[in-house]
């Protein structure tokens, strides 16, 4: 597993760096892409890292100019997170991106052999969380 994910993170890497971003940056993005304006509290929960590493993270997309902090309206200690048009503007090149990557590492197996597969990894992350929780 520690294989796949390594090759699949290097070909996302190789596919997404002419978009200015890097694989790391791509699980906020796609949750910003959903929900702009979220707090950094709430990235956390969706894209389920630490908060160190979110952190780094949000400054270094906010130095290359995907996303800009703003004062939360409702709470002085909180900030949001939002897209910058530079930000919003990769998400359809990004989406493709992934989508071909998964097309083409897939393509050898028939539909019920990929939704079985795609299953199997979800009952997985899920033990994985469940583990987690107790450790």
């Amino acid at each position: 597993m520690n294989n796949l994910a390594r090759l699949l993170v290097e070909v996302l890497r190789k596919r997404i760096a002419p978009l200015g971003i890097v694989p790391g940056q791509f699980p906020t993005l796609l949750a910003l892409w959903e929900k702009d304006g979220l707090t950094q509290k709430e990235l956390l929960v969706l894209v389920d890292i630490e908060q160190a590493t979110l952190a780094n993270t949000l400054t270094r997309m906010e130095r290359d100019g995907l996303i800009t902090r703003k004062e939360h309206p409702a709470d002085a200690r909180a900030r949001t997170i939002h897209l910058t048009n530079q930000g919003r503007s990769i998400r359809d090149e990004a989406y493709k991106a992934a989508a071909q990557i998964n097309e083409e590492v897939l393509a050898d197996l028939s539909d019920a052999e990929t939704e079985a597969f795609l299953s199997y990894m979800r009952r997985v992350i899920g033990r994985i969380k469940e583990v987690e929780a107790t450790s």
